[in-house]
């Protein structure tokens, strides 16, 4: 099964959970027929997908929710992080979101649960 077969099933998953959405965050450069480049999605080696868990914060904000930044990287059973992924990866946990890696849809009740 490809990353591109287990993202889907990801995002199929989590779609049942309506405090978790996530998007397709497609990186790359392109050359445009006029010869400039666009650069897409957020940085090098930021997540496949992005997007947010909703929480209900306790305490002072008793009833408000916010949204968690969340970052997944898809990879296949033997895929292996890149350093940016990594470092992407850290970054996202140490600010307090969510950054984790999947590798099945099995892998998606670490967001929904």
């Amino acid at each position: 099964m490809t990353e591109t077969d287990i993202q889907r099933l990801i995002q199929r998953e989590v779609s049942k959970n309506p405090n978790v959405r996530l998007f397709r965050n497609q990186t790359g450069c392109y050359k445009l027929a006029n010869g400039q480049h666009l650069h897409s999605g957020l940085l090098k080696g930021s997540g496949d997908l992005i997007g947010w868990k909703t929480i209900e914060i306790t305490e002072d904000m008793v009833g408000k929710s916010v949204a968690v930044f969340t970052s997944v990287e898809v990879k296949t059973v033997n895929g292996k992080l890149s350093p940016e992924q990594k470092h992407w990866m850290d970054k996202v946990n140490e600010a307090g979101g969510i950054g984790l890696v999947m590798r099945s849809a099995n892998d998606t009740h670490e967001l929904t649960d």
